[in-house]
């Protein structure tokens, strides 16, 4: 399969140079509706979207909808987040599918095809995916992202507390789990300029750094960093957690800029308030 797109890689830079490096979630669950003052229905959802989309979309480097919380309601569910993806990409964004798939074979050939393939529905410019199945389960999403143009975040050290007994295992080799996937992306991204399309997802919230985790997260790819915001991480924590690497770190806030709607200009407030404190954080301008 061909496509027309740069590789995502090369994208993702330009739009964290020019618009700053940060991703926002979008992520209509019920609380949130409700703090919004809207109802948990597919009103309320289309609403809630349709807001971040026009607030956000001309103006942050990464759009990362929540598939979870448009799936719950189903078919009109998933139709929302169609038009969501497709009006956030007509606006500039790059739209990351935050979708977690995971599985084998033809399966995981058939989601990758779901998100990645330029005649999907939700094409989207990047998806997230598990590798607790083996990281060559991956297969099919990574060679059809390098075919389309498009980018695999996968999970490797995320900033849930539950994650540690997994990634953190420790193989035969002497190498943690989470160290083993950064392996793999590593060598997927050799070559790659200004910056590989295969990144990890990497939590903001390791106090003690990946150094203290035993890994490198020097991956010549990008590294999605939940956990900034209501969370408990800063962006003045960036350096410390992922040093060398910082410049390629693309850090996710959700409840911190979405918590501030309906309201598009507090919307906007705040995205650029998180933007500006990763661009001084990491030196970026």
């Amino acid at each position: 399969m061909t496509t027309s797109l740069e590789p995502f890689g090369a994208r993702l830079r330009r739009a964290m140079d020019e618009r700053g490096p940060l991703c926002v979630g979008i992520d209509p669950h019920a609380a949130l509706l409700s703090a919004w003052g809207l109802g948990d229905d597919i009103a309320g959802l289309e609403r809630f979207a349709r807001t971040t989309v026009e607030a956000l979309a001309d103006r942050v480097a990464v759009l990362k909808p929540q598939s979870a919380f448009f799936e719950r309601f189903g078919s009109r569910g998933i139709a929302v987040l169609e038009r969501t993806v497709a009006d956030a990409r007509a606006a500039g964004a790059l739209v990351l599918m935050d979708a977690k798939r995971g599985d084998i074979g033809s399966t995981m050939a058939a989601y990758a095809e779901t998100y990645l393939d330029p005649a999907a529905p939700l094409f989207s410019d990047a998806v997230t995916v598990s590798p607790y199945l083996g990281y060559g389960a991956l297969r099919p999403a990574l060679d059809l992202a390098r075919a389309t143009g498009t980018g695999v975040f996968v999970l490797a050290l995320t900033s849930n507390p539950e994650g540690a007994e997994v990634q953190h295992a420790v193989r035969a080799d002497g190498r943690s789990v989470a160290a083993t996937m950064l392996d793999h992306l590593r060598a997927e991204n050799a070559g790659a300029a200004p910056m590989g399309s295969f990144g990890a997802v990497v939590g903001a919230t390791l106090a003690g750094g990946l150094g203290a985790a035993g890994v490198d997260p020097a991956i010549g790819g990008p590294l999605l960093a939940p956990g900034i915001g209501a969370q408990g991480a800063t962006a003045a924590d960036l350096p410390k957690v992922f040093g060398a690497a910082v410049r390629d770190v693309v850090p996710n806030v959700s409840r911190g800029v979405l918590r501030h709607g309906p309201d598009v200009a507090a919307l906007r407030e705040s995205a650029e308030r998180f933007a500006d404190e990763v661009r001084t954080a990491v030196g970026a301008g």
